[in-house]
């Protein structure tokens, strides 16, 4: 947990069909990019308006990978892309995301993002600029705005009021659950077309663009190795067509690559990952069991055995057996715990008994049980308010009434668990992050994985390289190998 923050429809008429027959045939246009026409009920500026909206919450979600340098390599390499597209005019925006899954993605208008975690799997400069190229055909291909057109005609009001009323710009929660975005999955055609106009994109600068195909053996790699929280989510969202590796070696091969030899600056890239963190940060909370430790807020946390548990940027999570009951931990609103719980319970729908002012391990809390009344259900909870290090922490436990009981003192336990964390073997945890070394002479890969101490992470430096099983290296070859980042208790 960090300390971020997150920040709804309109109908039309039914008689809007005519009018939504002359607006469909009038909002067919000739995308640049694709010379495809292209159904869309949007403007380029509301198009622009919606990227912009949207990367505040996708920043506070998953946070800015804290490297100036690489942010500023990434956008400038992405910047000059962008510039040899169909739609340089666009507001583009390039952003290396604290997010160690592999993933890259982007939204309307010419926000782009690339995780921490992509980048530490790429092999080359090449590579990078083809996953850029890929996700900035998704923008001039404007593949998101055609699928959020395509939902609003088939939902004939909806599509027709933002004809007729653009100020009604709600899409349908797409707008205002910012990272909705994430979640619209393009379809196979989406991905040919992308992965041909990344093609296009590189090639104009220079760039192998057979490199491309790399990135996508890759995936299927680490998909194959089972890499725990690393699994692709790029594959989620970015369906893998078949032969998509060969059909991209194909479009190589008649592309009109503007450098001879065509680039691919690998050495240098892979210097620039040096120090990169490689997957999970122990520094943002980490749990042992069901024992929770926030190195960087010095704080400490025991959940209810037998919960399954979640950290995530805003909240740390736990769900009962029955699915009946939720615990999570978030910042709270102020600074002074008694305040902020005369301000929960004066929220419409909710009744509170049992107010309490008093420390909790010492920190000022206060504390209540609550039950909310709503159109559906009633729920019952009990919310912990404490001061701790300058910040206030919002603890909430709630559940469906006619279990709460079996789950209340359970929940109460853990919320006045919560305690300064001291001891320096988890305050002092640090991530694994990635060693850049040259080899220092011919070698096997196995020997030099046991110079380097390295020898229990042979399978995620074979995948970080691109190797496979005991090959032999030169002198002078340059590997990834991620160093540290062990926690207490032996993981």
């Amino acid at each position: 947990m960090k300390t971020y923050r997150m920040h709804r429809q309109h109908r039309g008429s039914g008689a809007a069909a005519a009018a939504l027959g002359l607006a469909f045939l009038a909002s067919c246009v000739v995308n640049p990019a694709t010379g495809e026409r292209q159904l869309t009920l949007m403007s380029e500026g509301q198009e622009i308006q919606m990227g912009q909206d949207a990367d505040p919450d996708i920043v506070a979600s998953m946070g800015l990978y804290p490297d100036q340098g690489l942010q500023t390599y990434v956008q400038e390499l992405g910047e000059e892309l962008a510039t040899s597209s169909e739609r340089p005019d666009l507001p583009w925006t390039f952003r290396v995301l604290d997010d160690p899954v592999i993933n890259a993605f982007a939204l309307p208008g010419g926000y782009i993002y690339v995780t921490r975690g992509i980048l530490a799997y790429l092999d080359s400069e090449a590579e990078l600029a083809g996953v850029l190229g890929h996700e900035i055909g998704h923008v001039t291909a404007r593949h998101s705005v055609n699928q959020i057109s395509r939902a609003q005609v088939a939902q004939l009001g909806l599509g027709v009021g933002m004809i007729l009323a653009p100020e009604l710009q709600q899409f349908e929660g797409l707008a205002s659950a910012s990272l909705g975005l994430l979640f619209l999955k393009f379809g196979r055609d989406d991905e040919r077309q992308a992965d041909e106009l990344g093609v296009r994109y590189m090639s104009r600068l220079g760039y192998d663009p057979a490199q491309l195909s790399g990135v996508m053996g890759m995936l299927g790699r680490v998909t194959a190795g089972g890499e725990g929280g690393r699994t692709p989510e790029w594959l989620s969202t970015h369906p893998n067509p078949e032969n998509r590796e060969a059909t991209i070696l194909r479009l190589a091969e008649t592309a009109d690559v503007a450098s001879d030899p065509p680039k691919v600056v690998r050495e240098a890239f892979i210097q620039r990952m040096d120090g990169l963190i490689f997957g999970e940060n122990p520094r943002e909370g980490f749990f042992r069991d069901s024992h929770f430790y926030h190195p960087d807020m010095r704080f400490q946390m025991d959940f209810p055995s037998g919960w399954q548990t979640a950290n995530s940027r805003q909240a740390v999570q736990a769900l009962s057996p029955q699915e009946d009951a939720i615990l999570a931990l978030t910042l709270g609103e102020g600074t002074e715990a008694g305040a902020a719980l005369r301000t929960f319970l004066a929220q419409d729908g909710i009744e509170g008994a049992g107010l309490t002012e008093a420390s909790v391990n010492g920190l000022p809390a206060a504390a209540a049980d609550f039950r909310l009344i709503t159109e559906d259900q009633t729920l019952d909870g009990r919310v912990l308010f404490l001061e701790h290090a300058g910040t206030l922490f919002r603890i909430l436990a709630y559940g469906v009434s006619a279990s709460w009981a079996g789950n209340r003192n359970a929940a109460r336990s853990a919320q006045e668990s919560f305690r300064p964390l001291t001891d320096p073997t988890y305050l002092n945890v640090q991530p694994a992050r990635i060693d850049v070394v040259r080899v220092p002479r011919a070698m096997s890969l196995d020997g030099f994985l046991a110079q380097e101490g390295a020898q229990d992470r042979g399978e995620e430096v074979r995948l970080l390289n691109r190797l496979e099983g005991n090959p032999s290296l030169r002198a002078g070859d340059l590997l990834k190998i991620p160093k540290g980042g062990r926690l207490p208790g032996g993981a």
